[in-house]
């Protein structure tokens, strides 16, 4: 029942810096391993990172490791994607989600729930 608010997106040139937040509207939140997501049009949801409960842990998919770090506060109920080095090919509608509580991470877009409305990243060159 947790409802998840994605923000921080926005249009910026190639190269630049985004940071995402993603809010929960519970404390249950903590109990959730997060990961974000990302459409492009005429695309599937694309896994883009995923973070433990503890927050000990983190995954990204190959095309952006380096350049994202996801990251979480727990005390503020809210999840983070810091995006540096954006390139056009990053450009999509961000979304984020939860898994079960406790649960291990995943890159498969079913295992999460909870979406929000998600943020739009442009990159332009």
């Amino acid at each position: 029942q947790v409802q998840l608010v994605e923000s921080g997106g926005g249009l910026v040139q190639a190269g630049d810096s985004l940071r995402l937040s993603c809010a929960a509207s519970d404390r249950t939140f903590r109990t959730y391993t997060m990961g974000w997501f990302r459409q492009a049009p005429g695309k599937e949801r694309e896994f883009v990172a995923a973070i433990s409960w503890q927050g000990g842990s983190s995954y990204y998919t190959e095309s952006v490791k380096g350049r994202f770090t996801i990251s979480r506060d727990n005390a503020k109920n809210t999840m983070y994607l810091q995006m540096n080095t954006l390139k056009p090919e990053d450009t999509a509608l961000y979304y984020c989600g939860h898994t079960f509580p406790w649960g291990t991470w995943s890159d498969r877009s079913n295992m999460y729930y909870a979406w929000g409305q998600g943020t739009q990243v442009t990159v332009s060159s």
